[in-house]
């Protein structure tokens, strides 16, 4: 096992002094830097001074997703611009992306949490893993790829897509680990086995992340491809895959509490929960430079617990999630909101504001089928034209949400109404 002891073993009390003094030295940059947040204390009679150490973190405001976008693109960004040596960006429910910025020593930070995830997986330098999570504007392929390069290991950056090229490369240049999302790896696990290629494969370990899955999908994973499978937990706004990771005992995952303090609140309330209740996922960062964040609302539902875990570490631990706090869908790693869909409809002028969205798991791969009402003309003409329109949507849809989606055009008033707030999504995955 190779692991830092020192950040990951310390006791609660070495992690509430550096959890402290980081946080002091944050909050006194991020008032001076960035405006927002400077009004945001000053309306609530706070100065940087009034921040002592942890136990103060509940003074801070909250920070959500529509701040971020109300700042778009840089209005959070604490250092300036020249600093800024990456941007990643995430879509929204309006389309308008929510922007994050690193500096160098972020990036490193990154890069660092990403080959500790690796290694608690038993990934080292003597290793080839391959990354098949989206590269680009997307934190899952770069982060990863760094990660894993900062470790040492071989890094085959295959992105996703093209599954046979992948099975391929696997087996001639002896990959070892993989980097995906855990419904793709399943269906790649089923594609080796009806091509009878289980056996030529060197995999040992998969970290997969970016879409929740179960224990039971985790260890159908290991049963097929005779590996071990890791959980990795991140989302941009915070850092990118790597804020938390579970280790060999699955129970929980750990949250790199040296550079992430993370919360549990009542979402009603804004109240603390108590250990082990279970609540909505807060973070506030203690180390980023370009987008350093206070108590940012993720929407995730899980708890946490602080004893220590069988594997000896210290870190927090945070519990497989057990849903959101909105309406948001994450379907093979992208985030899908059902307002982002009807927005694309709009837009369009050929249909009704009346739609459903599918969500299922056909062979293990996440699916959205996107049921939309139109114009009875559309079927009463030649089947060319419903085709076409079929087509259309189906590239809008794409294009807005970086998905590709299956369209089934239905009659009017086919959708089932509603007296109250609409229900627009079925989703049929077992996530439970």
């Amino acid at each position: 096992m190779i692991w830092n002891e020192t950040k990951e073993c310390m006791s609660r009390d070495e992690i509430h002094n550096l959890q402290s003094a980081r946080l002091v030295k944050m909050v006194n940059r991020v008032y001076h830097s960035v405006e927002f947040y400077r009004k945001k204390m000053q309306q609530l009679g706070l100065e940087p001074g009034d921040i002592g150490g942890i136990e103060d973190l509940n003074k801070l405001p909250f920070t959500t997703k529509n701040d971020l976008r109300d700042n778009y693109p840089f209005g959070l960004f604490a250092v300036p611009q020249s600093e800024v040596v990456r941007i990643h960006a995430s879509s929204g429910t309006t389309g308008k992306a929510t922007v994050v910025g690193y500096t160098r020593k972020d990036i490193d930070l990154w890069q660092e949490c990403v080959a500790r995830v690796l290694a608690m997986a038993g990934v080292g330098p003597n290793d080839k893993i391959q990354v098949a999570y989206g590269y680009g504007l997307f934190t899952g392929g770069l982060g990863l790829h760094y990660g894993a390069e900062n470790l040492g290991a071989t890094v085959i950056p295959m992105s996703t897509g093209n599954t046979q090229k992948l099975i391929t490369m696997m087996q001639d240049f002896g990959a070892t680990a993989i980097a995906c999302t855990p419904s793709y790896l399943l269906h790649i696990a089923e594609t080796l086995e009806d091509a009878g290629l289980i056996n030529n494969i060197q995999l040992k370990a998969a970290i997969c992340g970016a879409e929740p899955w179960t224990e039971n999908m985790r260890k159908e994973i290991e049963a097929k491809l005779h590996i071990k499978a890791y959980d990795i937990y991140g989302l941009s706004e915070i850092l990118g895959p790597g804020v938390a990771a579970d280790c060999e005992y699955h129970k929980g995952l750990h949250v790199y509490e040296d550079h992430f303090v993370p919360e549990i609140i009542n979402s009603d309330t804004l109240e603390a929960c108590k250990e082990g209740e279970v609540g909505e996922l807060v973070f506030t960062t203690i180390t980023k430079e370009a987008f350093p964040l206070f108590r940012y609302r993720t929407k995730d539902l899980t708890s946490i617990t602080y004893d220590k875990c069988e594997c000896g570490r210290t870190l927090a631990r945070i519990d497989r999630f057990k849903g959101r706090t909105d309406d948001m869908l994450i379907i093979r790693g992208v985030n899908v909101f059902p307002s982002q869909v009807e927005a694309a409809l709009l837009e369009m002028g050929e249909t009704s504001p009346h739609y459903m969205l599918i969500v299922d798991r056909v062979n293990n791969l996440d699916t959205l089928e996107v049921q939309v009402e139109v114009e009875e003309r559309f079927f009463s003409d030649e089947i060319k034209q419903l085709e076409s329109l079929t087509k259309k949507i189906a590239y809008v849809l794409q294009s807005a949400l970086g998905l590709s989606v299956k369209v089934k055009l239905v009659e009017p008033k086919t959708i089932q109404r509603s007296e109250g707030k609409a229900k627009r999504v079925i989703d049929k995955r077992k996530l439970v």
